[in-house]
């Protein structure tokens, strides 16, 4: 008796744990597309992420801000050159990632700069073109995260100061794998 109830309890904890592996791969795949391991590497941004690129030009615009945006997908190649200004090529580091190891290179990340008056890009940090008071840069980053990007200025390491991107609660190794985000998840689903 106490041979079989140890069974037929070492099966309900097998089955509960199918059930609930199953639960969180149906979860899991209501916000993620599994392209598999060989997946291909998307050649625009994920339109949540455009959508939300676009709000962000025109909310900077609304405050005076003229906003360039410098960089957007970007191909494995281009990421290696990026990687190796600094290292082998002339110029400062600018990235820690190499070809797939960035949101850039999945469509999920964009870079921004400034604009004055004379349509010079502007890289200073404390700039106010719009004359408030406060760096345009910092307001863009603001309005930006209040859209769902997260900001690479507030990375402890390495602090990136003209990228934003949106996750979507994927890992590089996620995405590395296969896994995207759906395209039709609603503006209220981002989830950094």
């Amino acid at each position: 008796m106490r041979q079989t109830s140890s069974i037929l309890s070492t099966w309900l904890i097998i089955i509960l744990f199918f059930v609930l592996l199953f639960t969180l791969y149906n979860q899991q795949n209501k916000k993620y597309d599994d392209k598999g391991k060989d997946a291909s590497i998307p050649t625009q941004l994920h339109p949540i992420v455009e959508e939300h690129k676009n709000k962000l030009v025109k909310e900077a615009e609304n405050i005076g801000i003229e906003l360039i945006i410098t960089e957007t997908i970007r191909s494995y190649d281009e990421q290696n050159a990026l990687y190796e200004q600094g290292r082998t090529t002339e110029g400062n580091i600018v990235t820690h990632a190499q070809g797939g190891e960035s949101y850039h290179n999945y469509g999920l990340a964009i870079d921004y700069a400034l604009s004055d008056q004379d349509g010079n890009l502007i890289w200073d940090l404390n700039y106010d073109g719009n004359g408030n008071g406060d760096s345009d840069w910092f307001e863009v980053a603001d309005i930006a995260k209040d859209l769902g990007f997260e900001w690479g200025g507030d990375w402890e390491k390495f602090q990136d100061y003209p990228h934003l991107q949106m996750t979507f609660g994927l890992s590089i190794r996620d995405l590395q794998n296969g896994l995207r985000p759906k395209t039709e998840q609603g503006v209220e689903e981002v989830d950094n």
